[in-house]
């Protein structure tokens, strides 16, 4: 089959097609995929940068999300049959044998779900990582509840648009950062309250005025660094602080946690993904959108697609 192999850390010219063995059902639990389209998420990026998590392993095929038609069964597959349209999370840190940046994937029934009639494949390929992300952190570990106010960083980003739905599904306000008017008309299509323009005025004193000078219920960081600390300043005394990303104490001073629930332990990424195809349903029941990224390649180049 042809992938997209990657060969050493490094810029985008590390990436290269070629043709590689395709993978094969090992375990009765295991489909064949065939994909339609392949999700490039931040965590890609900084795999290819960086280095995988199976550095032994090289080269590697990227891309932890995939999307298309089951084209194999093993024994004990009993969720799906062969012709299914199916979307996942899945692979993609560097395991060999794993990856969707190809026209192949094996993935265990478990972290598979039917794909939405209402998606695209490429929009399909956008959902899995960026859902599971957005749903550990509002539903799980904020523990989000209708009629509370969500500030959220980064509306228009792969994790922030699909937090402002699952925050309206909730009955939740939401007030989300963004940074041009463009991203702010967007946001308000998706369900958000009030766009902060945050590279025109402090999303800290627009955010403290929209609550009236209380603080927000939840705050869910998406960005990281000195915006984290800064977000504390908008959280409501005893209100929860959930992040996405790695503290880093040079950016700030982390005595403004002490009145509130910070939380940043997310579940293993196992425990997320076997509850992939109960969240997946959400998309048909309620519409949800995705901005989709990418699809697999047909030529020499991965293409990127943004909306």
């Amino acid at each position: 089959m042809k992938a997209i192999l990657m060969n050493a850390p490094g810029t985008p010219e590390v990436l290269e097609l070629q043709d590689v063995p395709a993978p094969t059902i090992k375990n009765d639990t295991e489909i064949l995929v065939r994909l339609h389209a392949a999700g490039v998420n931040p965590i890609d990026t900084k795999l290819r940068r960086r280095g995988t998590v199976y550095r032994d392993q090289m080269p590697a095929i990227l891309g932890c999300d995939g999307a298309g038609v089951v084209e194999a069964l093993g024994a004990g597959v009993d969720k799906f049959q062969v012709g299914d349209e199916v979307y996942f999370c899945a692979g993609g840190l560097g395991l060999s044998g794993t990856g969707n940046y190809a026209e192949l994937a094996v993935v265990d029934q478990s972290l598979v779900a039917h794909k939405p009639k209402s998606l695209s494949f490429p929009e399909a390929a956008a959902a899995p990582l960026v859902l599971i992300t957005a749903w550990e952190s509002l539903y799980d570990r904020g523990r989000l509840e209708a009629g509370q106010k969500v500030l959220i960083q980064a509306g228009a980003g792969g994790v922030g648009h699909v937090a402002i739905q699952l925050a309206k599904l909730k009955g939740a306000e939401v007030c989300t950062t963004v940074g041009s008017q463009e991203k702010a008309r967007l946001v308000r299509q998706l369900g958000a309250d009030y766009p902060i323009l945050y590279k025109q005025t402090s999303f800290v004193k627009a955010a403290l005025d929209w609550t009236g000078g209380e603080g927000v219920d939840l705050a869910f960081d998406t960005v990281g660094g000195k915006t984290f600390y800064d977000t504390c300043e908008v959280v409501r005394v005893y209100g929860d602080i959930v992040t996405i990303l790695q503290l880093d104490p040079a950016e700030g001073n982390l005595n403004k946690l002490a009145t509130h629930s910070p939380t940043w332990p997310m579940a293993t990424l196992r425990e997320r993904l076997a509850r992939w195809g109960l969240r997946s349903k959400l998309i048909n029941r309620h519409n949800l959108g995705f901005l989709y990224i990418a699809s697999v390649p047909k030529e020499k180049l991965l293409r990127t697609k943004q909306h």
